[in-house]
C-alpha cells in the first residue's frame, strides 16, 4: 500500500498535474502490456472504473481484475466506484490493491462516514459528482477529502464528448477548494483530449483521466502529447 502526505497546503503554482489513464478504453486481450507501456511513458495513476449496471447502465469489472493487474504494476490505483451502496465494497477494493477510492455523492448513504472508512483502510478518499449535481453540494465534505472528481460526461460509457458547461464547474470546484482545502486534487473524467486538456488545467483540474485519448493508437505518443501540456 502506498503512503501519501496528508494535510499539506499546496499553492496552485506548485500543484502537481497527474495523468490517470482509464483502462475502460484499453484492449483487455493485452491489458498487462498496455498498462506497462502507459507506466513507462510517464503515467503515474491508473484509473479503474467499476460499474454495476444499476447506478450506471454499463457493467465493467470488479475485484478480480483489480487484484490481477495489481501484480503487474506499481502505478497508483485510482479506483472509481460507479455503484450503488459503495460502502459495501471499499474494504474489498482496498485489499485488492486500490490506493485511492472514489465514490459518488449521489450513491452514498452516509458520505462523511464513508470518507472515514476509506481513510481507515489506508487509502485516499475521493468523491465524484455527476454533471447535473451542483458543485455546491460537496462543500461540507471538502475538508476531509483528498480528491474531488468532477464528471465531465454522464458516467457509464467511454468515448463521450466533453460537456462544455463542465469548465465552469471545474473552476467553481477549485475556488471552493482554495477556500476550504487547498491541498485537494481536482480530477476530471470524460471526453478529455489533447485539444481540450489545456482548458481544464487552466480551470483548476490537476488529475486528468483519459481513456480513448491514451489507449486508442500509439499509447506512448498519446501520453507524451498529453503530459507535454502539464
Amino acid at each position: 500500500m502506498k503512503s501519501f502526505v496528508k494535510g499539506m497546503v499546496i499553492q496552485m503554482s506548485e500543484r502537481k498535474n497527474i495523468l490517470s489513464p482509464s483502462i475502460l478504453a484499453a484492449d483487455f486481450a493485452v491489458l498487462g502490456e498496455q498498462i506497462k507501456e502507459a507506466a513507462a511513458a510517464g503515467a503515474e495513476y491508473l484509473h479503474i472504473d467499476v460499474m454495476d449496471g444499476v447506478f450506471v447502465p454499463s457493467i465493467s469489472f470488479g475485484m478480480p481484475v483489480v487484484r490481477t493487474i495489481r501484480k503487474t504494476t506499481n502505478m497508483v490505483f485510482d479506483v472509481h466506484l460507479m455503484i450503488v451502496g459503495p460502502e459495501r465494497y471499499v474494504k474489498e477494493f482496498a485489499q485488492c490493491g486500490a490506493d485511492s477510492i472514489t465514490f459518488h455523492l449521489e450513491a452514498a448513504e452516509d458520505a462523511e462516514d464513508l470518507i472515514g472508512q476509506i481513510h481507515s483502510l489506508g487509502c485516499k478518499a475521493g468523491m465524484s459528482i455527476k454533471p447535473q449535481t451542483p458543485v455546491e453540494a460537496v462543500r461540507k465534505y471538502l475538508k476531509n477529502l483528498d480528491m474531488l472528481l468532477v464528471m465531465t460526461v454522464e458516467p457509464g460509457f467511454g468515448g463521450q464528448k466533453y460537456i462544455p458547461e463542465s469548465t465552469e464547474r471545474i473552476r467553481q470546484a477549485r475556488q471552493m477548494a482554495q477556500e476550504l482545502n487547498p491541498r485537494l486534487d481536482i480530477q476530471v473524467d470524460g471526453g478529455i483530449t489533447k485539444e481540450n486538456l489545456r482548458m481544464v488545467l487552466d480551470a483548476g483540474a490537476n488529475v486528468i483521466v483519459a481513456g480513448s485519448a491514451v489507449f486508442k493508437g500509439n499509447i506512448t505518443q498519446n501520453i507524451h502529447d498529453l503530459t507535454a501540456q502539464f
